[in-house]
């Protein structure tokens, strides 16, 4: 299996070669428009920290916690914005 570059330039093992627990993974972080995020792609090589990343979303978006989920959104969208980050 070749891993490959995406549009961040991290090494990534592409879905069509994603085998055993990289293809496990795909299948379970496969987004509504039927793909895998690059943000989670770029963890292809390391899926402990891909969980750990979905754990850590999740947690920050969705957990307990005085700010609103769409405040939570206009802050992710704000770092994104200064980070010149399409993500």
């Amino acid at each position: 299996m070749m891993a490959h570059k995406n549009p961040a330039w991290i090494e990534i093992i592409p879905t069509d070669e994603a085998t055993g627990d990289v293809a496990e993974a795909y299948a379970e972080y496969t987004a509504p428009w039927g793909g895998v995020d690059h943000i989670l792609k770029i963890h292809s090589l390391n899926i402990p920290s891909m969980h750990a990343h979905v754990q850590l979303y999740r947690t920050l978006m969705y957990g307990k916690s005085p700010i609103r989920r769409p405040e939570r959104e206009m802050i992710a969208t704000v770092v994104s914005a200064l980070n010149y980050c399409r993500y």
